[in-house]
């Protein structure tokens, strides 16, 4: 996993706009992508990021990198709080949430889309997309929209812009802590 994947899929994360980014990895070694995952997060714990394997596939695995804090703040919000409820979270700590949500990826055959609260994605969008069956959105970018298009437009183009900026800045020489501390 390099530093240019990570900054290919998770700038917005990096630059503090997003709570979290999911991208996918590939491996030779189980424990070979764990020895790299316990290194970046010792790069990214000085700025407050982190980064887990949330399911391991043959040859790749899934990678959550977020912010504990911003994570935190999100799962207080009452409404994010009904939603995960009902999907059986234990809302007492962030690292349970996440725990709950490995065994859900884990659990059935379809992806758990709750995934949107952990991104930082907007509450009204996520449950839009779980109470439509992602049909019916008004506008797709990053995530499918059913709640303020103009605010989430507005969010995909910082996000675009970020990533093309960030990728350029790797380009040139800047390292991924340059990158996350400016």
């Amino acid at each position: 996993m390099s530093d240019e994947l990570i900054v290919r899929q998770c700038s917005p994360t990096l630059a503090g706009l997003k709570t979290g980014n999911m991208f996918s990895a590939e491996f030779t070694s189980r424990a070979e992508i764990i020895d790299r995952i316990r290194g970046l997060n010792r790069r990214l714990a000085p700025y407050g990021l982190c980064m887990l394997p949330l399911r391991f596939m043959e040859k790749r695995v899934l990678v959550y990198m977020y912010s504990p804090k911003r994570l935190s703040a999100d799962l207080e919000l009452p409404q994010v709080q009904e939603l995960l409820r009902g999907f059986g979270y234990d809302l007492s700590s962030a690292g349970g949430c996440i725990a709950r949500l490995r065994r859900r990826m884990d659990e059935g055959e379809s992806f758990p889309h709750e995934v949107g609260l952990f991104l930082g994605y907007p509450v009204e969008d996520v449950r839009g997309f779980i109470e439509n069956g992602a049909r019916g959105c008004k506008c797709i970018g990053c995530w499918k929209v059913y709640g303020d298009v103009n605010a989430a437009k507005m969010r995909f183009e910082s996000f675009e812009k970020c990533t093309r900026d960030n990728c350029g800045r790797l380009r040139r020489g800047c390292t991924l802590e340059q990158l996350i501390s400016q």
